[in-house]
């Protein structure tokens, strides 16, 4: 297509939408609604996730020896188990450092009572290795690989936690995709319908147009501009909303609700928006797009 018929056809499409006032605010504002909610949880499954993986990080599995465990077993162990797909880091804690731990924990206030033990430490036999994970959801192996391990008398682990970890996120991100899902479909037929309506407004046009000898292409780009119009106008407006309340939103609750300090972290708004923004565009942009090839597949016949 040459540029000067580029330029009538990206003029023709703005014409259409002014022309469908109705229709067109309708399908912006569908769309607006459309992205805004997706990026509402878009924002929200990364921040969960982001919370999941913090969280993830103080999910350990620990391992205790045999009473009659040498320290070299105790280190080929350590090595076997740093060498696991499952395994971000391990954490050595000697029954001496444990012992220490025990002390500060629940003799503090009274020091001296712990003093009887100096000579017998009563977790001699509690060396142990801390284990955190790459991905909760792989506990499971890894417990089971340990408890086959020689050297090793018993494994702690917390099925209940890490079960419920993952069906978290799962829920979190499912119930967004089907509500998204269900928006992005009535973006699509009132798009639909508002370039059906353009249609309808125009046949005697358009069919002046083809005895003239306008081409298939020519004759539709004007409708296909008009969808992307509106499916573009939809996603940036919504964009830009989220983008001046993230942070409002974060200091909100941050400060409002103080027990969340240090508990809960949120992800700063250039991190969400480095995906967001061209994701949310795109989509925009594609929901338009779709919008009126379906239309004109259905009223036009070129």
């Amino acid at each position: 297509m040459k540029i000067r018929s580029f330029g009538y056809c990206a003029k023709q499409g703005v014409r259409n939408i002014y022309r469908n006032r109705s229709f067109s605010l309708a399908s912006v504002a569908t769309m607006t609604a459309c992205i805004f909610i997706f990026g509402l949880f878009y924002s929200i499954i990364l921040n969960v996730s982001h919370m999941v993986a913090t969280v993830e990080n103080t999910v350990c599995v620990v391992v205790f020896f045999e009473p009659d465990a040498s320290e070299e077993k105790i280190e080929e162990i350590g090595r076997i188990i740093s060498e696991r797909a499952e395994v971000a880091s391990v954490h050595y804690t000697s029954a001496e450092e444990a012992w220490e731990n025990y002390k500060e924990k629940y003799f503090e206030k009274n020091p001296e009572l712990a003093d009887g033990f100096a000579q017998d430490n009563p977790l001699a036999n509690s060396a142990s290795y801390e284990i955190y994970l790459n991905d909760v959801s792989m506990q499971n192996v890894l417990v089971n690989f340990l408890e086959g391990l020689d050297g090793i008398r018993q494994v702690n682990h917390s099925d209940i936690t890490a079960a419920g970890l993952e069906q978290f996120g799962r829920m979190v991100a499912l119930i967004s995709a089907v509500i998204i899902l269900i928006l992005f479909a009535v973006a699509i037929f009132l798009i639909n319908n508002t370039v059906a309506t353009g249609v309808t407004v125009r046949k005697e046009e358009i069919g002046i147009m083809k005895l003239i000898g306008a081409t298939d292409a020519f004759v539709k780009a004007p409708f296909i501009v008009e969808g992307i119009i509106i499916g573009v106008i939809g996603a940036i407006i919504p964009l830009l909303v989220i983008r001046y309340f993230y942070n409002r939103v974060v200091i909100y609750i941050t400060t409002q609700f103080s027990l969340l300090q240090g508990v809960v972290t949120f992800l700063p708004v250039e991190q969400v928006f480095k995906t967001l923004l061209p994701v949310g565009i795109m989509l925009g942009l594609g929901v338009g797009l779709i919008g009126s090839l379906m239309s004109l597949r259905k009223h036009i016949r070129v």
